[in-house]
């Protein structure tokens, strides 16, 4: 059974002390016995997750060991692109549902906040931080424990499960791995019905924002800064672009029963060469995350529409994603979760792919264990309880329990 090692002793929250640099991969099937994983807490198995650096751009160390994972269990049949994985049973069947996470991270903080640590709360409440703990490896972990468990004799699922485990999701859409299955291998994502184990508190999240990042340019004429009456400073010229952000007022749109939350803001700017020359030109990054009954187009529109008189130029564009709850797979799963946690589906705030599984036409929505608004975060941590908690949900639905 995995428990919580004595050295992964729950220190005080006030305990700080330098932790020493991250290992190298595990072999983490040494953490997955399909006797006990079904009882197991989870805990040492999502810090071995997360001790293995998985910044984008880096995940195929994890990948690798993910991989040593689902090729050891015989009930399943394994593929791999690149640094993304699709494991699938084969039972025969009606309907199939696919568990997918990613496995990549945002960077590291400075110092890096990792190796991951325990820490007790002021409340009692032991926690895991550090990063990846949220998003999205606490939904990567139970997937991982569910693949080595279900589809074995005697613990044969209801529905036949596809795990998917990808790369690049925390960088612009262009690089997804999922988004590499899709063209490459759609059968292989084939379903009924998706969960993503984007963190949601152990609740349903449904649906998803879309997002659309724009570049609102500026440009001027340069000069001296001794003589800066000879140019035009592109940089002041920003200014009604930032005054138009900050007066802006966001939307909560109902879609589906759901009552989504906008948001729009400048997510960053730059312009200037020297320190004594006029700069000629300045670019505000602008992110707008809009309710998924607005298209990339209409979102695209209202952005060329707030920022008329200058110059837009779309960078990265991604559609969201209706809730879906109606779907008799996803109502089942849903009334199934809050019969277990007392919690009703929400909406999803941030952007995640179950906006991909939708286009494919498969219903999708986000469970996690982690808590969405520390995803990112410095002080990434997830309740270590949690984890088994939010295992324990899906194991008992996918059981037909």
């Amino acid at each position: 059974m995995v428990r919580v090692t004595t050295d992964r002793t729950a220190a005080p929250a006030d305990d700080r002390a330098p932790q020493p640099a991250p290992q190298p991969a595990v072999r983490l099937g040494t953490l997955l016995d399909p006797a006990t994983v079904a009882s197991s807490d989870l805990v040492d198995l999502l810090a071995a997750v997360c001790d293995v650096p998985s910044v984008s751009g880096d995940e195929t160390a994890l990948a690798d060991a993910v991989e040593h994972v689902l090729r050891a269990q015989p009930h399943l049949d394994v593929l791999r692109d690149g640094d993304a994985l699709v494991a699938r049973t084969h039972l025969g069947r009606e309907r199939r549902v696919v568990i997918a996470g990613h496995l990549d991270t945002v960077p590291l903080t400075e110092p890096a906040n990792l190796p991951t640590r325990l820490e007790t709360a002021p409340d009692g409440t032991v926690e895991l931080w550090g990063r990846g703990t949220v998003d999205m490896k606490g939904g990567v972990a139970i997937a991982l424990a569910l693949a080595v468990e279900l589809g074995r004799p005697g613990t044969e699922p209801v529905h036949d499960v596809t795990y998917v485990f990808y790369d690049h999701e925390e960088v612009e859409a262009s690089l997804s791995g999922l988004g590499r299955l899709v063209r490459n291998h759609p059968e292989a994502l084939a379903g009924d019905f998706a969960i993503l184990g984007e963190s949601s508190n152990n609740g349903i999240e449904g649906g998803c924002n879309g997002t659309l990042r724009v570049e609102v340019r500026t440009h001027g004429v340069a000069a001296h800064s001794a003589r800066a009456w000879a140019g035009v400073n592109a940089i002041h010229a920003a200014a009604p672009v930032l005054a138009r952000l900050a007066a802006y007022e966001a939307r909560e749109v109902e879609v589906d029963g759901l009552l989504y939350r906008e948001s729009l803001g400048a997510v960053g700017i730059r312009g200037g060469i020297a320190g004594n020359v006029v700069p000629d030109a300045c670019t505000v990054t602008v992110n707008y995350r809009f309710a998924p009954s607005r298209s990339v187009a209409e979102a695209e529109a209202h952005l060329r529409e707030l920022f008329e008189g200058f110059e837009v130029v779309v960078t990265d564009a991604a559609p969201g994603a209706r809730p879906g709850l109606d779907a008799p797979l996803a109502a089942d799963f849903a009334a199934a979760v809050q019969g277990a946690t007392g919690t009703e589906p929400r909406p999803k705030y941030g952007w995640t792919d179950v906006a991909r599984f939708a286009e494919l036409g498969i219903p999708a929505v986000n469970f996690g264990p982690g808590d969405p608004v520390l995803a990112h975060k410095d002080d990434e941590r997830l309740p270590v309880a949690r984890l088994a908690a939010g295992r324990d949900a899906l194991r008992a639905w996918l059981l037909g329990a």
